[in-house]
């Protein structure tokens, strides 16, 4: 090497030669001398951003940077003066006062670098204040957990994203204290193009980015994959080996006999199912009428309640022609409601919904040949869905398989030919939203209607005084029309809410240049918009009309501002005789819907039944979306199919949800082939006794001490 090339100086009272361009972090470490460093890894692009590397140049006015610093001749370096020990230990101390001291790193492996780093400065407790990150935690991803309060902004994370895998998903976003990494465009890391490589969380020297693992969840015994095993596999070719080593235990292969139970409705789990061969198939149990009543022809001597329902009963409405009821189901397929059965083969996904929301099975998967399966948890399943070629396979099933399914169970589309679907088949968009994440915001300017697939939706208004769910959604529901249509008053066509994903929602998406081209050539779709659009209006309308001051403090306690319809007992009045709770009984084939309890709000009984809530948080997460607001009035309606998971139940904050047993005839397990009687449980509440001219409870009151009642007209609240 020419002496040109080369630069002689002194570290630490040490001569050496080092090549042109040497940093003097570099120069060191070639002598054994260890220069301490956050933003700096050895693979990287140094950037000195973090100046804990500061080493003291002779005669050089300010402290350098050692890892940028270029070596030159005849400088005289020393790293570990007083001064640099001072400004080190200050660093120290200004980077721990932000720092969650342990941090996740640290707590679970002890080798947090500023940690470690402040310790060796004899930094304790900083002297400073703390302020940490406005941001906290973004816990959206499956596999990294991403804690900004432990960030120090040393961009390791942004170069191993950027020049070692060449992703370019992590960048720095917003200016001052406010600056922080952020995914894409400021997005959370679940809904960015996040690979899962794992190169940011090798790269991080805290606890700010760490592997998220899966705990108090084990997989069923069977055999576990490696990476490697995983990777020669078609739907792991393209994933990351590093995430793969990191959830090693993540994925199992089992394998399932013929007539050998997968999983099983209503049961909890946390898993999915890929098929790798075999056939399986998905099925519910038989639907028990009981959400209405179920006329039965007479039989012998009538009770007085049977006489009294009578008199009020409706007469049967002419229906028209029959047409097919499908249930949705956590699958690739729907389940027809007249023969709940389908079949699935190799290459098919099931389970996501109950993977990745911890929702109840919705079916009953059983193996009809000898058949292979990959079990998998979530963190694996959310890779798996941000494979563009996987995705691609999964969309292009769906399309072949359920969308047709899918589309003529949508209200609006309901009885159209077959026209309408050949167009709409080749032109719709299959997204993904995470939970919590804005589907389309109030104000913005439409650009698409959406058909919900899987998950739900929540719809509200912003409003001086704060946030109005409107509604929840599900599938059947669709969203999106009415700034499509320009009915929200709006010029440009704005949207007249927000739409959030609840849980993770899939939905398929039609562009407004093809909506538009769609409502022209179909004008029968478009009237049933436009009137579908006008009665949300108008039930939006209503809604705010309630909004007001409310000066009762138990009013509000109470939740009674929820309530649409309460049914109310004048106790001034009641004489405790009972007769409602077996009118109701009676109504309903001897289930009653309704007891006799509940709060009191001044003489009034608030009996324990069915509210009508304006959020109705039990229809959030049925995994066969068998509960619903009816179509054209406030009740709540618990179709056949509800395969009694319990989840409604729970969820219905006023209890007046419940489970009941019901006998019916099932496959016996034991005897395959045979049927016998079994009890199952489903879920009741009150239907306002639909079949009747009024509710059978409010008819059979002797004394007039019971109404269905509107809350705030009847209490005169303000609005």
């Amino acid at each position: 090497m020419s002496p040109s090339s080369t630069v002689k100086l002194t570290i630490d009272g040490r001569e050496t030669t080092v090549p042109v361009g040497t940093t003097l972090f570099d120069a060191a470490r070639g002598l054994g001398i260890d220069i301490p460093t956050l933003c700096h890894a050895q693979h990287q692009t140094p950037v000195g951003v973090c100046r804990v590397c500061t080493v003291e140049v002779k005669n050089a006015r300010v402290l350098a940077a050692a890892c940028v610093r270029p070596a030159e001749e005849g400088m005289v370096v020393s790293t570990a003066t007083d001064s640099v020990q001072r400004a080190r230990r200050t660093l120290a101390e200004l980077l721990l006062s932000d720092h969650p001291s342990p941090c996740e790193r640290q707590q679970a492996t002890h080798d947090c670098e500023l940690e470690r780093f402040g310790t060796a400065c004899g930094v304790t407790a900083p002297r400073f204040s703390s302020r940490p990150s406005p941001r906290g935690h973004d816990e959206s991803s499956l596999f990294i957990n991403v804690d900004h309060t432990a960030c120090i902004l040393c961009d390791r994370c942004i170069r191993g994203c950027s020049e070692i895998k060449g992703n370019f998903v992590i960048g720095r976003a917003a200016k001052g204290y406010q600056t922080h990494i952020s995914f894409d465009t400021d997005v959370p890391m679940a809904a960015s193009t996040c690979v899962g490589c794992g190169e940011c969380m090798v790269s991080c020297p805290t606890g700010a980015l760490t592997n998220k693992k899966i705990v108090d969840v084990d997989l069923p015994a069977g055999d576990e994959m490696t990476a490697d095993r995983l990777q020669q596999l078609e739907i792991f070719k393209r994933m990351s080996g590093t995430f793969l080593d990191l959830n090693r235990g993540a994925v199992v292969k089992r394998t399932f006999q013929p007539g050998e139970i997968i999983c099983r409705e209503g049961d909890f789990g946390s898993t999915a199912f890929y098929i790798l061969k075999g056939k399986v198939e998905v099925s519910i149990a038989t639907p028990l009428g009981h959400s209405a009543a179920r006329r039965q022809k007479d039989v012998g001597r009538k009770g007085f309640f049977s006489k009294l329902t009578e008199l009020v009963t409706l007469e049967p409405k002419a229906q028209g022609a029959a047409t097919a009821r499908y249930i949705p189901i956590d699958a690739g397929v729907d389940l027809e409601l007249s023969n709940p059965v389908a079949q699935l083969g190799p290459g098919d996904l099931f389970g996501e919904m109950t993977c990745m929301s911890f929702y109840p099975r919705s079916a009953t998967v059983r193996a009809v040949e000898t058949t292979e399966v990959l079990e998998m948890l979530r963190n694996v399943l959310q890779m798996l869905q941000k494979d563009k070629v996987f995705k691609r396979e999964l969309d292009q099933r769906y399309r072949q398989r359920a969308l047709d399914t899918h589309l003529r169970t949508v209200p609006i589309f309901a009885g159209m030919d077959n026209a309408l679907f050949d167009r709409l088949r080749d032109k719709v968009e299959l997204v993904r939203f995470e939970p919590k994440q804005v589907i389309c915001r109030q104000g913005e300017v439409a650009d698409s209607l959406y058909l919900i697939r899987i998950g739900f939706v929540k719809v509200s208004q912003e409003f001086p005084g704060g946030e109005l769910v409107l509604r929840y959604l599900t599938r059947p529901d669709y969203f999106g029309e009415i700034g499509l249509l320009g009915q929200g008053g709006g010029e440009r066509g704005e949207r007249t809410a927000t739409c959030t994903a609840l849980d993770h929602v899939e939905a398929v998406r039609i562009k407004a240049d093809d909506f538009h081209a769609l409502m022209r050539d179909f004008p029968d779709v478009q009237a049933r918009l436009a009137e579908e659009a006008q009665r949300r209006l108008e039930q939006s309308a209503k809604q705010r009309q309630a909004i007001g001051t409310l000066p009762l403090d138990d009013f509000l306690s109470q939740g009674l501002m929820e309530a649409q319809n309460l049914l109310v007992i004048d106790l001034e009045r009641c004489t405790r005789c009972d007769q409602c709770v077996r009118a109701c009984a009676a109504a309903h084939d001897g289930v009653t819907r309704l007891v006799r309890d509940g709060l009191r709000y001044d003489k009034y009984l608030i009996a324990t039944s069915c509210r009508s809530c304006r959020d109705p948080l039990c229809m959030v997460g049925c995994p066969v979306g068998s509960i619903r607001r009816h179509s054209d009035s406030l009740e709540i309606i618990i179709e056949d199919w509800c395969i009694g998971c319990g989840l409604c139940a729970n969820q219905c904050p006023y209890g007046n949800i419940n489970l009941h047993p019901f006998t019916v005839m099932g496959e016996d397990p034991e005897h395959p082939g045979r049927r016998k009687a079994m009890v199952r449980e489903k879920a009741t509440t009150c239907d306002l006794s639909r079949d009747y001219a009024e509710p059978a409870c409010q008819y059979a009151c002797p004394h007039d001490a019971l109404h269905r009642i509107e809350p705030l007209k009847f209490f005169g609240i303000p609005q």
